[in-house]
């Protein structure tokens, strides 16, 4: 399975989006602070995430996730 993933923030309510292939580890990660992107970002929750079984499939959405038109589709749909 391939996931796209949404954590936010709890220190600056910022939204991270990202792609991985095993999301309880990436979000290990992410919590652990090995993700530079991240790291100072911390503490973190998964807020959302959706899982495909095509690789290609999960790259395209993450891809238009982190568009303006994405985020606000996402906002709506999870009401942020």
């Amino acid at each position: 399975m391939f996931y796209i993933y949404i954590l936010k923030s709890k220190s600056d309510s910022k939204f991270y989006t990202g792609f991985t292939g095993n999301l309880r580890q990436r979000f290990k990660d992410h919590k652990n602070g090995n993700v530079e992107s991240t790291r100072n970002r911390r503490p973190l929750n998964l807020i959302y995430y959706e899982a495909y079984n095509i690789k290609e499939l999960a790259l395209k959405r993450e891809k238009f996730l982190k568009t303006t038109k994405g985020k606000m589709q996402l906002r709506k749909q999870i009401n942020l």
